[in-house]
């Protein structure tokens, strides 16, 4: 079947056939990141440009070592020497941005909908690298890319997403995602930190995170997000790690071949113990090595060069 997706904002809505063939795809440029070169010619002569609103590290190195990889001309765009210092908007940016004949956009932005912005207002194609706390949807790929590898499906995993729900957007995407993909997915929180909608994703909410430890195949563990939250919403990191946080015993409780999972950076001490992010069913590690092969497959699915 062929590839859907003109543009990739997020997972709502997207089928199991086309996070199949971004999973497979990502699969055979895993196998070329374990060669002495490697580099392809995929997208040479395709202009790739990374617009990073928002501070990031592991995404956009990512993005950019997937781009290099590809041979695409690569350019990163720096919002504080930009003129958008001087007051220029989002949409002449990128118009003119543009008018310098790119393809793909690669976006990442604090304000939710900005994909879908940028797709109204170029011709280019658009990659959410995540939008506010809307949707992130690599992370959900390599997240699922992940799993697919350690259980060989995601089919009828049990899947549990521990901490901040309400400002993560690695939450919503994973949820559609793994949801499609046949997995149970759970979340599991305080309440001050649980949107009230959750009804409408489909999932189960837990507020004993003790109680339901030994029933989930896969425990993954949120970043407390204190950039995005308005503040008082958690007494304090030592609560919250006392209650919601995967320390050395509630690792012990795990169900026998159960795995752990964040989508990074993280806060030892806080939502892992240090040494439960350590552990040897952490895939962790992981998580980051295959975001680089499914960034490279969504950027060739995308281009329109998949085929070839």
């Amino acid at each position: 079947m062929a590839f859907a997706l003109k543009h990739l904002f997020g997972l709502k809505g997207v089928s199991q056939e086309d996070i199949t063939t971004i999973l497979d795809t990502a699969a055979s440029f895993r196998e070329v990141l374990d060669r002495p070169i490697r580099m392809v010619p995929s997208l040479r002569g395709v202009a790739v440009l990374n617009l990073f609103y928002e501070d990031s590290t592991r995404t956009r190195i990512s993005f950019e070592l997937a781009e290099k990889r590809l041979s695409a001309e690569v350019t990163t765009f720096a919002k504080g020497s930009s003129s958008v210092s001087k007051g220029e908007s989002l949409r002449d940016t990128v118009r003119n941005i543009e008018a310098m004949k790119i393809d793909i956009i690669v976006s990442r932005n604090s304000s939710p909908g900005t994909p879908q912005f940028l797709a109204n207002h170029t011709k280019c194609r658009i990659i959410n690298a995540g939008d506010g706390s809307h949707e992130h949807p690599t992370q959900a790929l390599l997240d699922m890319m992940t799993l697919r590898n350690h259980f060989g499906t995601l089919e009828g995993l049990k899947i549990l997403i521990v901490g901040d729900i309400t400002h993560s957007r690695v939450a919503r995407s994973d949820i559609w995602g793994m949801k499609t993909m046949g997995a149970d997915v759970d979340v599991c929180g305080p309440s001050t930190l649980i949107p009230l909608h959750m009804d409408a994703f489909g999932v189960t909410v837990h507020h004993d995170f003790d109680e339901v430890i030994p029933e989930y195949d896969v425990l993954y563990m949120l970043r407390i997000q204190k950039e995005r939250q308005s503040g008082g919403l958690i007494p304090s990191s030592q609560e919250y790690t006392a209650t919601f946080g995967l320390t050395n015993e509630r690792v012990k409780r795990m169900k026998p071949g159960a795995v752990i999972m964040h989508p990074g950076p993280i806060n030892r001490g806080v939502e892992l113990d240090y040494r439960a992010a350590d552990a040897p069913n952490s895939l962790i590690l992981d998580q980051v090595t295959n975001g680089e092969a499914v960034r490279m497959a969504v950027l060739l699915l995308l281009s329109g060069r998949g085929e070839e």
